[in-house]
């Protein structure tokens, strides 16, 4: 899939998908459908207009691609979005970006969308415009609920990773570059790798959890720990702490993708050292399970 930026766009008929698109959960997937373009924002247009309301993102630009890659997609188009951008009205949006830039033949929308200043526009103006066919796609319902960004981000706050990744469609992920920690795993038995939670985006709520970790070079089954390690006294702040099992090697500085299946207990402090250890061990076993019948 190629990525492109709306102001290098080469011009070519497209039936195009256009919104946020934060997570590409099942209810963006059926908006996609079909479309061979996808259109974008890049930040959250909420983040420009309003940033005292902009919500913890689910995925960062490069997953967002990834994503609607593994759709089919043959384009991902994203629109630098700043507050000049937020100006354009909704009949602007649609003469210079959806026609004149893209020139799309067919539009695909959530019936929640809206585009343009103050979000005027909206899918009924979309529809009365001639020069292309609108499709409007109904929100989906899930277990008798709609299925929405702020839901999911919701969902892995909780720790409710498991059914996050239902509604998504794919295991909720987070990745980052690894970093030195205390190295207290080490000792314990059971090295880590550490990732700094990223400002402005969702970390699952604290626990121990079950996932697939993905390095440059491999995909191993990872039993991780989210907070603040309450049985010992670190000053740190929230850490994320992967070990990935039956792996051997230097990750420092590194990139590392965490996939998280299932939450397994919560945090917890432990009266002693050896009781840690373990618990760490039945972790361990358990996060074997999970990801085994996960493949």
């Amino acid at each position: 899939m190629k990525t492109t930026f709306l102001q290098d766009v080469e011009p070519r008929p497209r039936r195009a998908a256009v919104g946020t698109f934060d997570g590409v959960h099942l209810g963006h997937r059926e908006v996609i459908k079909g479309a061979d373009t996808v259109l974008t924002f890049e930040p959250h247009p909420i983040a420009v207009v309003q940033p005292g309301a902009a919500p913890r993102l689910l995925t960062d630009p490069e997953r967002k691609a990834q994503l609607v890659a593994s759709l089919g997609v043959q384009e991902l188009v994203v629109i630098p979005f700043d507050r000049e951008f937020a100006t354009r009205t909704a009949l602007q949006f649609v003469d210079d970006v959806l026609v004149g830039a893209l020139g799309a033949t067919h539009v695909s929308v959530g019936e929640n969308f809206r585009f343009g200043h103050k979000a005027q526009g909206d899918a009924a103006l979309l529809c009365a415009d001639e020069r292309f066919q609108t499709r409007v796609v109904e929100l989906l319902e899930v277990d008798g609920e709609i299925v929405s960004s702020s839901h999911i981000r919701g969902l892995v706050l909780g720790g409710a990773v498991e059914y996050a990744g239902h509604l998504l469609g794919d295991p909720f992920t987070l990745a980052g570059e690894v970093i030195h920690g205390d190295e207290r795993g080490r000792t314990l038995g059971y090295p880590t790798a550490n990732l700094v939670p990223r400002a402005g985006f969702v970390t699952p709520g604290h626990g121990v959890y079950a996932a697939i970790a993905t390095t440059a070079e491999r995909t191993v089954p990872a039993a991780v720990s989210i907070g603040v390690r309450p049985t010992f006294a670190t000053g740190r702040g929230e850490l994320v702490e992967a070990y990935l099992i039956d792996f051997d090697g230097d990750l420092y500085g590194s990139w590392l993708q965490l996939a998280f299946l299932k939450r397994l207990r919560g945090e917890k402090r432990f009266e002693s050292v050896d009781a840690l250890v373990d618990q760490m061990a039945r972790d361990v076993e358990a996060t074997r399970a999970v990801c085994a019948s996960a493949t």
